[in-house]
């Protein structure tokens, strides 16, 4: 018998884990190093969603496990309102490679903290409660993030916070803007979008949060100078604007931040995942001016792990090697050899309707057929399983769309894309029969 169907684990995992999104995977992990994971039974899995999207530089990295394990030895953890070097060092360096003058710095432990955080200052600062995010959206599973999350988890939960208005999120794929010619006016979706947004609004719009890639909602990638118009949009009515990099942050998309391939500076920028390469460590940047206002009016957000040293020291280490690898680079290197050998196969499999994104973010889109476009949710679970039969770890993003959001960890070696292509290749065909 297989060592992944040890039946008191799973007697133990059924009698004890709440089930807080949908089924696990079929196998027990024991150990995880470099780009892959191993099972119960010794079989090796290439994990070709970087963990949770977080392990940017692959797992148990040798460097950052020494940092770990010194800090771990050093300090620690302390009382929220107590600093160390490694949280001032960490707010400084990210003051400095991030775009425009974000030189204010909160560090806590997830996004949906960072985003939480972010939104509540927005909402003191300009003393207005209004949000606006996207229609296929993920910010968060707290109040605040909650509330702006649209790509699904909405029903069955109450109400959501007052304010909560949503934007017709920029689908090059199947957007109802798309004419039959195949061109995408995004323009008129996005002028539309603010006009059912100023016909619901109160009058108290205070911020608007959006993801420039919006990765959990299928991968979708804004055209270039939507995110300019957005953000024009946005200060015509004295909007704050608040980019969530969680996923796009610090080199996955060929850019350090994903927004700097549209030069738009944020009022407030929000990281995690990538940050901690795995650990929980998120942080929350915005401008010295309006970070003063929020001082001034009594701004809290004090949580247990706000500016704790260890997973601070850990995201110093992570940037480190990130800048010094020059993994940004790599990512959009790589990123073309990966979505060339996507669209390679799209022309062998006609189950493939789209592929898009940007460095090592890239989405898949499986249909029925590529006329209507239809997505086959189905059968993209199905490959699924084909691929962790076969060695490889995929996402399916929730929903109900069918695509695939591939993200390998940006350490990723060019034989290991070609062969997740080649395993991606089988999947599709066994599927299929």
């Amino acid at each position: 018998m297989s060592r992944n169907q040890d039946p008191q684990f799973w007697a133990k995992a059924r009698a004890h884990l709440v089930r807080y999104g949908g089924s696990f995977a079929p196998l027990i992990a024991e150990r995880a190093a470099g780009n892959w994971f191993t099972d119960a039974d010794g079989r090796r899995i290439l994990d070709f969603t970087s963990g949770q999207m977080s392990a940017i530089l692959g797992h148990s990295h040798p460097e950052i496990v020494e940092v770990a394990r010194r800090s771990l030895g050093e300090l620690d953890h302390l009382y929220s309102s107590i600093l160390s070097r490694p949280v001032v060092d960490l707010a400084a360096l990210l003051a400095e490679i991030s775009p425009g003058h974000l030189d204010r710095v909160l560090l806590v432990s997830t996004g949906g903290e960072s985003n939480e955080a972010a939104l509540r200052m927005a909402k003191l600062v300009t003393g207005r409660h209004e949000i606006v995010a996207m229609s296929r959206s993920w910010h968060g599973v707290t109040g605040g993030a909650a509330s702006a999350t649209y790509s699904s988890s909405r029903r069955g939960y109450g109400p959501a916070l007052p304010g909560a208005l949503v934007l017709p999120a920029p689908d090059t794929y199947r957007s109802r803007f798309i004419d039959e010619r195949g061109t995408y006016d995004w323009k008129s979706e996005l002028a539309f979008g603010f006009d059912l947004i100023d016909r619901q609004s109160t009058g108290a719009l205070a911020a608007c949060i959006v993801e420039p890639i919006l990765s959990s909602g299928g991968v979708l990638e804004p055209p270039e100078g939507y995110m300019a118009a957005l953000a024009a949009e946005c200060r015509a009515r004295r909007m704050q604007l608040i980019f969530d990099e969680a996923q796009t942050g610090l080199g996955r998309t060929g850019n350090l931040f994903a927004c700097e391939r549209d030069g738009v500076v944020p009022d407030y920028l929000t990281l995690s995942k990538t940050l901690g390469a795995g650990l929980p460590l998120a942080a929350m940047l915005t401008t010295p001016e309006i970070e003063d206002v929020a001082a001034e009016r009594g701004y809290l957000f004090y949580t247990t792990h706000a500016s704790d040293p260890l997973p601070a020291a850990v995201g110093l280490k992570v940037i480190d090697i990130i800048l010094r690898e020059r993994l940004t680079s790599r990512a959009a290197e790589l990123g073309q050899q990966l979505k060339s050998g996507l669209f390679a196969l799209q022309q062998r499999h006609e189950c493939i309707g789209d592929v898009r994104g940007r460095g090592l973010l890239l989405g898949v889109d499986i249909v029925k057929d590529r006329r209507s476009r239809a997505p086959d949710p189905e059968l993209a679970q199905r490959v699924a399983q084909e691929c962790l039969s076969l060695g490889m770890m995929t996402s399916v993003v929730r929903g109900g769309f069918g695509i695939f959001r591939i993200a390998p960890p940006l350490t990723i070696e060019s034989g290991e894309i070609d062969l997740g292509l080649e395993i991606f290749d089988k999947a599709l065909t066994r599927a299929l029969r």
